[in-house]
């Protein structure tokens, strides 16, 4: 069948006589029972906020006046054909009337009876079905611009109205002007209206309850339409201001947008003010149709201690908003990302408020999210300083999204830079190009946590790197202890502390087994530093659990391994603290890794030995052990080492003042 033949026969084919062709108090129809039980679900039950009422008004007249202009393509005779495609919307406060006309199709009696008398048909349902079934000739944008679907969308202004009549003039010349009346109860009334007083179209006329009367308020009728109907195809007029002039623009080509449309359009949704960093901007056709718009911002507000920020992504379907800010696009760990994603295909819930199944939007999540790392590291590899200028204020996000996205932990691991030891403060390295530099027998990825450069560089973890020129990534947050053992490997190489007791670049040659022994050269021997590791756990079993030796230290007596991060630690701790009001316990036993060769240590094994002045040995292992905390950065609170260090101090002023007497008392 022809496309005209289609219109012509099912879209005008009531006849003009009935009810609308004469006067009268007209006919009295009755719901039938299930009818009026799902009309009382619709108006009391159904839609979480009843302001959606006018977004399902507006797209009902949308498909409307998307049916019209299809038969005027098709060369089907209308009445009025110069009448502009528009919806006009008009209140009076004191009438506590709303009023939803547009310039469309209109209904037959037919129509009425069929589409309003009947709830949970859907006359724009019908018309795509006969659109895709009708030999190919139609063009295929005409059915993929109609919103409804369920034919229930129409009732939900009984949730705002007493009554609700619907006045129509069709756009076929021979049929006549109708009025459907009803107060959304048992019944309706289908009667003649006056056409003289109708122009082409719809006109719906809802009297408002008196808890409704917040809707004959232009500036809140503005916020609807602006919030859920802004994009839909034709113009939406209050009072005669065009309310919709930002156009879609997600639905457009890229190459057809301009830049000046592109940032009126992230100032729209985004309510953003600044030049976004990037812009993604592309469709696909598969697990099913999706455009997709993204920006991402160049700055965000969580840093201003302002909260978390929420999702910043709406969900549409042809053009009209089901859901501001959806939290099931994107995890919540992309949260910095702002847009729209649209799908004409996505299965909603009745109410066109959620996406009704659930494991496509997984699958729509997942792909997007495998869209927006493919593109960061397109940005990362073609636009190096301008990516770097950006992960600087939202790394976090992606360190966030490591330890929370398991399944794309490896592909976010990508797009994260920190600075090295072989790099100048300041400058930033990713993990491949880490890996890239690695000599070929180096298996591991090493990483040194510490509050800033200045103190990587002088830590003690970092000699043994330092003097075997391999290099170590410096991080300095919190977060960056979590992302490294969250990650453990990557690209084949396990993730290692330069804290951990497995480090072992160091090995003792012949040269250092030959200086030992020479003068000036002082080492404890293997049974001497077992003697005082032992001694040392004896003395104090509440801070050491092991002492062993190590090589890789050189100007450092001891470090503390195998801990955990000091930064770590002090983030539990306040977080314990702010939760229980309590103090934290203590830190458990350590494991110590002592330098043989340190005049510390070899000082210490001497004084333990001669065992002529137990409390100076035991303060001096006390203080070496606190050092090595202090140096782990888990050391509670120094402030426990100060009444030590000063009788240290006393005892090296001591010695000092006996030695001066007694060179003056020879003199």
């Amino acid at each position: 069948r022809s496309a005209g033949g289609f219109a012509g026969e099912r879209w005008f084919s009531a006849d003009a006589s009935g009810p609308g062709s004469g006067s009268g108090s007209g006919t009295e129809h009755t719901f039938q029972a299930e009818t009026r039980q799902l009309l009382d679900i619709v108006t009391n039950s159904l839609y979480t906020d009843r302001e959606v009422f006018l977004r399902e008004l507006v797209s009902n007249a949308s498909d409307a006046l998307e049916k019209l202009r299809h038969l005027q393509a098709s060369g089907m005779a209308i009445s009025d054909p110069d009448l502009p495609l528009e919806i006009n919307i008009s209140f009076d406060k004191d009438a506590k009337t709303l009023v939803i006309a547009d310039s469309g199709l209109g209904l037959s009696e037919e129509d009425m009876v069929n589409n309003l008398g009947t709830i949970a048909r859907s006359g724009s349902k019908a018309f795509v079905n006969e659109l895709k079934n009708d030999g190919g000739e139609t063009p295929a944008d005409a059915a993929s611009s109609i919103i409804g679907q369920f034919g229930v969308g129409f009732y939900s202004a009984f949730m705002v109205g007493e009554t609700v009549v619907v006045e129509s003039k069709p756009a076929a010349p021979d049929l006549a002007a109708n009025k459907w009346t009803s107060d959304g109860t048992g019944t309706y009334n289908i009667a003649a209206a006056d056409a003289s007083d109708l122009q082409r179209g719809c006109r719906i006329t809802i009297n408002l309850k008196d808890t409704a009367l917040e809707f004959a308020d232009s500036a809140r009728i503005k916020d609807i339409i602006t919030k859920y109907s802004n994009f839909v195809n034709f113009p939406i007029k209050i009072d005669g201001e065009v309310i919709n002039t930002v156009k879609a623009i997600w639905t457009e080509s890229p190459s057809e947008v301009s830049e000046e449309e592109y940032q009126a359009f992230y100032r729209f949704q985004a309510g953003g003010w600044d030049e976004p960093a990037f812009r993604l901007h592309y469709r696909a056709d598969a697990p099913i149709d999706l455009k997709v718009l993204f920006y991402v911002p160049s700055f965000h507000t969580e840093k201003w201690g302002e909260g978390r920020m929420e999702p910043g992504v709406s969900l549409y379907s042809r053009k009209v908003l089901i859901e501001k800010e959806c939290p099931d696009i994107l995890p919540d760990w992309m949260r910095f990302i702002k847009g729209v994603v649209d799908s004409e295909d996505l299965p909603l819930s009745i109410s066109r408020e959620k996406p009704q199944d659930s494991r496509l939007l997984k699958k729509i999540e997942q792909v997007l999210v495998r869209r927006v790392l493919r593109f960061l590291n397109e940005k990362a590899q073609k636009e190096p300083e301008a990516y770097k200028k950006w992960f600087a204020e939202f790394g976090f996000f992606l360190k966030e999204g490591v330890c929370r996205d398991f399944n794309n932990q490896a592909e976010i691991a990508k797009l994260l830079y920190f600075e090295s030891s072989t790099m100048d403060g300041g400058e930033l390295t990713s993990l491949d190009d880490y890996v890239a530099r690695c000599t070929p027998e180096q298996n591991e990825i090493y990483y040194l946590s510490a509050p800033s450069r200045t103190l990587a560089e002088a830590s003690p973890y970092y000699e043994t790197f330092k003097r075997n020129n391999r290099e170590v990534i410096f991080v300095y947050n919190a977060i960056d202890d979590f992302v490294m053992n969250n990650l453990q490997t990557y690209n084949k190489r396990k993730i290692v502390s330069a804290e951990s007791k497995d480090i072992k670049l160091d090995e003792e040659t012949d040269d250092d087994k030959d200086a030992e022994g020479k003068e000036g050269v002082v080492k404890l021997s293997e049974e001497e530093a077992a003697k005082l590791g032992a001694w040392m756990t004896t003395r104090l079993p509440d801070k050491l659990s092991e002492v062993r030796t190590t090589t890789r230290l050189q100007g450092s007596p001891a470090i503390i391994t195998e801990h955990e991060s000091g930064q770590l630690r002090r983030m539990m701790r306040m977080v314990e603290q702010q939760s229980t009001g309590t103090a934290v316990a203590g830190i458990p036993p350590q494991q110590m890794e002592i330098n043989p060769g340190h005049p510390i240590m070899v000082g210490l094994y001497k004084l333990q030995e001669a065992g002529a002045d137990d409390a100076t040995a035991k303060m001096i292992l006390e203080q070496v052990v606190d050092n090595a905390l202090v140096t782990a950065g888990i050391m509670d609170d120094a402030r426990s080492m100060v009444s030590r260090v000063n009788g240290l101090v006393e005892l090296l002023l001591k010695e000092r003042v006996d030695e001066a007497e007694g060179a003056a008392a020879e003199k």
